[in-house]
């Protein structure tokens, strides 16, 4: 009779080597203190899988489709995302990179080392190569959850038959009275207690600046990556609309550069320098400024400061490519400021456009300038003289 097998707690047998830790134990050295129990494995039979290569992509994406692959990344914003099992690990950070972006935009005052996650996985075990992408994405979520130094607070894997995935949410626990900083009535929440966290953090469930921009043409829209990987669109929502898993998926994972990068923006946010922002990441830069345009309000993207530091020929990977970032909005006042403490803490950033107001439409350069008067050029305009998409 075959015995029982437990995708958390059963030991693993990858491409013939047997793993010195299962996912449990991997996922408990993230919880806080004592928090992980010692569960029953008597019994439990081991998983015996082999890794699966990525498959071969069979569309050309174009540089001149910009606003047709907006539409079609805009129709999947929300629906339910299948973890692409080649590219389980980088996947998985990118989940932890967005849940993390989506919290920096709440009222209080609060590190990243005060945020808890709680992480979700649903899985489907019965395809060849799936058990092994679910082993890549716990190791991977330990990893870079012990690199941010966060904690986890839970964690749950459960089968399932339409496919597998995983999500990630801040958690926050406890009210207590409100501050000057939050509305009348609003909740208060403490972040659960974490090994360098804050003395007194808070999180309000609202946020404290808006997600959609203000309409001043002189103001100035930044973009931040919170990660020097290279675009890619393996795994991306433009892959999907397309039924494709596409090349490979951004290398995410540098938790020294994120935890940087939080630290700047999440001053930004606190101090109201930044008058609006969302998260980049799911379903890329454009789709992230699409959805920062109230109506009546469109935008320039000059991404042609974007293509030549990174000696990126696609626009299309630096539009749709998933790698975790903020698109914010600063008063051009502020833009020395900015750009000060962004260059004080080594982190790249990029001007990348301006509100048009009275427009519906976001329009998108590619090549700007050359050289010195061309650098000068995008930094005081902020307008690329051609390449417009």
């Amino acid at each position: 009779m075959k015995g029982k097998r437990s995708a958390l707690h059963s030991t693993y047998i990858i491409d013939g080597v047997t793993m010195s830790l299962t996912p449990a134990e991997m996922l408990d050295g993230c919880l806080p203190g004592d928090a992980a129990g010692a569960p029953d494995r008597s019994g439990l039979e081991p998983i015996i899988d082999e890794s699966t290569d990525p498959s071969p992509s069979s569309i050309t994406f174009e540089n001149g489709k910009a606003q047709e692959y907006l539409e079609k990344t805009e129709a999947l914003l929300g629906a339910q995302r299948d973890c692409p099992m080649a590219y389980s690990a980088s996947y998985t950070k990118g989940r932890i990179s967005q849940a993390l972006l989506d919290s920096i935009w709440k009222k209080g005052h609060f590190r990243l080392a005060d945020l808890g996650l709680d992480g979700r996985w649903r899985w489907d075990s019965r395809k060849i190569g799936n058990m092994a992408a679910f082993y890549d994405s716990a190791e991977a979520a330990a990893d870079f959850i012990e690199g941010l130094g966060i904690c986890l607070t839970g964690y749950s894997c459960t089968e399932s038959a339409k496919g597998s995935g995983v999500t990630f949410k801040v958690v926050t626990a406890g009210r207590i009275d409100s501050d000057e900083d939050m509305d009348e009535g609003e909740d208060l929440h403490m972040p659960p207690a974490t090994p360098f966290g804050s003395e007194n953090p808070s999180i309000g469930k609202t946020r404290a600046i808006p997600d959609k921009m203000v309409p001043d043409p002189e103001s100035w829209l930044i973009y931040i990556p919170f990660d020097s990987c290279e675009f890619r669109l393996g795994g991306s929502l433009l892959c999907k609309a397309f039924g494709q898993v596409g090349e490979a998926f951004p290398e995410i994972g540098d938790a020294d550069y994120f935890i940087d990068c939080h630290e700047v923006v999440r001053e930004f946010v606190e101090d109201r320098i930044a008058t609006a922002g969302v998260t980049v990441c799911e379903g890329g830069l454009l789709t992230a400024l699409k959805s920062m345009c109230p109506d009546g309000v469109g935008a320039t993207l000059d991404i042609s400061g974007i293509l030549s530091a990174y000696g990126e020929k696609s626009a299309t990977r630096v539009l749709f490519a998933e790698v975790p970032g903020v698109l914010v909005q600063i008063r051009d006042i502020d833009y020395d400021y900015v750009d000060a403490e962004l260059l004080l803490q080594d982190i790249a950033y990029y001007p990348v456009g301006h509100p048009v107001p009275g427009s519906d439409k976001v329009k998108v350069k590619t090549a700007g300038g050359h050289g010195i008067s061309g650098i000068l050029q995008s930094l005081l305009s902020g307008q690329a003289s051609e390449g417009e998409d």
